[in-house]
C-alpha cells in the first residue's frame, strides 16, 4: 500500500468565512478591478470595483434577509454563467445563507428532487424557462417561498427590499457563519442514480483556495492576472476559480455563449482559463480542420509534431537543436495564431474532470500555453492533486496539495485525505459512511498509482474496469481518451465485460463531419455516412492509435459507428460532459450486443 503527503505550507484561518475577502477587498484596495462585466451592446467589458462590489453584494444580501431568509436556509441558483451568479453567491452568504447550485440544464424531474432534497427556501432563476421548471414543480416543494429571476430583474428587486435593512443588521448576518458551517450544498452530476448533496463548509473551501492561491501564485498573483469563467457555476470547478480570483483579485469575467467564446477571449484578453478536457480537443481540432481546410494541413501536423517534442525535449532537460530551430519558425506562423485566439496574453490553463492525455498536454506547452492538469471531485471542494509550472509532470495530475495525503489501497483505489474533504451528503448518513472510511479516508471511486515523487496518475474508474471473458482487466478510459482525441470523434465508449474481447461505440462530431466531407469530395448526412468506407478508415486510424497505448488483449478489435451523437440535452452526458456509462449502455443495449455476433 502506498502513500504520500505533502505537509502543509500555509495556515488556514481559524474564523471567519468566505465574505472576508469581499470586505477586505474594498478595504485594501476599493478602486482595484476585480470583475470585467459584460457591456451593453456586447461593446467590450465594464469595470466592476472592490467597492462597487461589496456595495452590490450587501444590497442584495439585505434582500434576501428582509425576504425572510434566515442563517442557514438553503437559497437556489439556475442559470448560466453571468457576473450575476457570482454577486447572489457571495449575496446569500452574507445573509448567512447556503447557496444550492443547479445546473441550468437541469430536467424538471431534477430541479424538482434538488429543491426538494434540500429544502430550499429560495431560488433565483436566470430567465422564464428557468422559472417555468421551477413553477411546474412548485406544488411539491412545501418550504420553496420565493422565486425570482435576472430576467425580471432579481438584482434590483432585493436591493429595492432591503432598502431599510440596517448595516448593523447585516454585518451580524454576515459574520455569523464560522469555518465549519456549510457555505453550499452541491449536488453530483449524477453519471449514477440520483444526485447526492455533497456538504461543502466555509473550512473546506479556505482551505482549498488558501493553499491553491499560494501555491499556484503565476496565476493568481501576477501583474494583471485575470481570466475568463465558460463553465457552469454550478460545477464545483468553476466555483473554485469564482472564489480563488475573488480572493487573490484577479479580474473574473463570465461568458455563457461558447460559440462566441473567441471573440470574448480575444476582448478579455485573460491570462489563465479553466477547462474540460473536451474543451482542449475541440480547439485543436477545430484548428486542424481550418489548416486543413485552407489547404495548410500538412504545415499545421507537422508544426503540432514540432510542439509535442519541444515539450517533449523539456521534460528530458534538452531539446534538440533541429527541433528548437522549426520551433522558432513555427512559434511566428503557428503558435503564436493560436495564443492570440486566447486574447494573446494567456500562458495558463487548467485542466479537470478527466484526463487530458499526454499528447494534447504536450501540444499546448509546445505552442506556448501551459495546461495545468489536476484533479478532485464535488466532494473534495475541487482539486486534491495539480501541476505547477515549477513542478509539472505530463500525464499526470500532478502531486498532492500541502495538507493533503494519498493512499493507493491493496485493491488500487486512490483515497485521500485533507481538509478540503467534504463533511459528507445531505441527509444520507450511509452513502457518506461510504464514501469516508473510519480512518476517515475519502474514498474516490477512481484507480490511479503514485510515483516516488508523489505525482498522481488516474488509470480509470474502480466500477468501470471490465473483466473480459478470458480474465482481463481493462480500464476502458485509456482507450476512449485517445480515440476521442481524433479530430472527426466525438465520443466514444469502450465495451467488453464479460465478452471474448473488447469493443467500442464511436460517435461522430458534426461540428467536424462537414469539412471532412468537402475535403474527401463527399455529401450526405450523418445517418447515411456510418457506414462510408473512407469514414471508418478515419475513426478506424483513431482506433489503430488507441491501440498503441494497450497491451494486445486490450485493444479494441471492433466497432460501430452510431447515426448520431450523444449529448446533455439526450440525457447521455453530464453538464460537466462526463458520459453517462449506465445510461448509455442500456441504450445501446442492441448495438453492444450486435459487436458480439457471429
Amino acid at each position: 500500500m502506498r502513500e504520500y503527503s505533502t505537509p502543509p505550507t500555509v495556515e488556514i484561518p481559524a474564523s471567519g468565512n468566505l465574505t472576508d475577502d469581499v470586505v477586505r477587498n474594498a478595504a485594501e484596495a476599493p478602486d482595484a478591478v476585480v470583475f470585467g462585466r459584460p457591456a451593453a451592446g456586447d461593446d467590450g467589458w465594464d469595470d466592476v470595483t472592490a467597492a462597487a462590489f461589496l456595495a452590490e453584494v450587501s444590497g442584495v444580501a439585505k434582500g434576501l434577509v428582509a425576504a425572510g431568509i434566515e442563517p442557514g436556509d438553503r437559497v437556489a441558483l439556475i442559470s448560466r454563467t453571468r457576473y450575476e451568479w457570482t454577486l447572489l453567491d457571495y449575496a446569500i452568504w452574507f445573509a448567512g445563507a447556503v447557496t444550492v447550485p443547479i445546473y441550468e440544464s437541469s430536467s424538471e424531474e431534477q430541479v424538482a428532487w434538488i429543491l426538494g432534497d434540500s429544502g430550499t427556501k429560495a431560488v433565483v432563476a436566470e430567465d422564464a424557462g428557468h422559472v417555468a421548471k421551477v413553477t411546474a414543480v412548485r406544488s411539491g416543494l412545501s418550504e420553496l417561498h420565493h422565486l425570482w429571476s435576472f430576467g425580471d430583474n432579481a438584482v434590483d428587486v432585493l436591493t429595492r427590499l432591503g432598502a431599510d435593512v440596517a448595516d448593523d443588521e447585516l454585518e451580524k448576518r454576515r459574520t455569523t457563519a464560522g469555518p465549519g458551517d456549510l457555505a453550499t450544498l452541491i449536488y453530483t452530476s449524477g453519471t449514477t442514480g440520483r444526485p447526492k448533496g455533497c456538504m461543502i463548509t466555509h473550512d473546506n473551501f479556505q482551505t482549498e483556495l488558501t493553499v491553491a492561491v499560494a501555491e499556484l501564485e503565476e496565476l493568481f498573483d501576477s501583474e494583471d492576472a485575470s481570466t475568463l469563467l465558460f463553465l457552469p457555476l454550478a460545477h464545483v470547478f468553476a466555483r473554485i476559480i469564482q472564489i480563488g480570483a475573488v480572493k487573490a483579485r484577479a479580474r473574473l469575467g463570465h461568458s455563457a455563449d461558447i460559440k462566441n467564446l473567441l471573440p470574448q477571449l480575444q476582448s478579455f484578453q485573460p491570462t489563465f482559463i479553466l477547462a474540460v478536457p473536451r474543451v482542449f480537443e475541440k480547439v485543436f481540432n477545430t484548428a486542424s480542420q481550418n489548416a486543413t481546410a485552407d489547404g495548410k494541413g500538412k504545415i499545421f501536423d507537422r508544426a503540432a509534431d514540432v510542439a509535442i517534442a519541444y515539450s517533449r525535449g523539456l521534460d528530458a532537460g534538452k531539446v534538440p537543436v533541429r527541433v528548437r530551430a522549426q520551433h522558432a519558425v513555427f512559434s511566428r506562423l503557428v503558435y503564436g495564431k493560436l495564443r492570440d485566439a486566447l486574447g494573446g496574453r494567456c500562458e495558463f490553463a487548467v485542466s479537470g474532470g478527466a484526463p487530458l492525455g499526454e499528447r494534447l498536454g504536450h501540444f499546448y506547452r509546445g505552442i506556448g500555453l501551459t495546461v495545468l492538469e489536476g484533479y478532485g471531485l464535488t466532494e473534495t471542494t475541487a482539486a486534491l492533486t495539480v501541476n505547477q509550472p515549477e513542478a509539472l509532470k505530463i500525464g499526470t495530475v500532478g502531486r498532492p496539495l500541502p495538507g493533503t495525503s494519498v493512499r493507493v489501497t491493496d485493491d488500487g483505489e486512490l483515497v485521500f485525505k485533507g481538509g478540503q474533504v467534504f463533511s459528507g451528503y445531505w441527509a444520507n448518513p450511509e452513502a457518506t459512511a461510504d464514501a469516508i472510511d473510519g480512518d476517515g479516508w475519502f474514498h474516490t471511486g477512481d484507480v490511479g498509482e503514485v510515483d516516488d515523487e508523489g505525482f498522481v496518475r488516474i488509470t480509470g474508474r474502480k466500477k468501470e474496469i471490465l473483466v473480459t471473458a478470458g480474465g482481463k482487466n481493462v480500464a476502458p478510459a485509456v482507450l476512449e481518451d485517445r480515440v476521442r482525441a481524433h479530430a472527426l470523434v466525438s465520443q466514444c465508449l469502450v465495451v467488453g465485460d464479460g465478452q471474448p474481447f473488447i469493443a467500442a461505440l464511436v460517435t461522430i462530431d458534426t461540428d467536424a463531419l462537414p469539412a471532412w466531407l468537402e475535403q474527401h469530395g463527399k455529401s450526405g448526412e450523418l445517418p447515411d455516412l456510418v457506414d462510408d468506407e473512407d469514414l471508418r478508415q478515419a475513426v478506424q486510424e483513431a482506433v489503430d492509435d488507441a491501440n498503441l497505448a494497450v497491451s494486445k488483449a486490450e485493444a479494441i478489435r471492433k466497432f460501430e459507428i452510431l447515426p448520431y451523437d450523444w449529448t446533455e440535452e439526450g440525457g447521455q452526458l453530464t453538464p460537466s460532459l462526463k458520459l453517462k456509462r449506465n445510461v448509455v449502455l442500456r441504450e445501446c443495449r442492441d448495438e453492444i450486443a450486435a459487436l458480439y455476433e457471429v
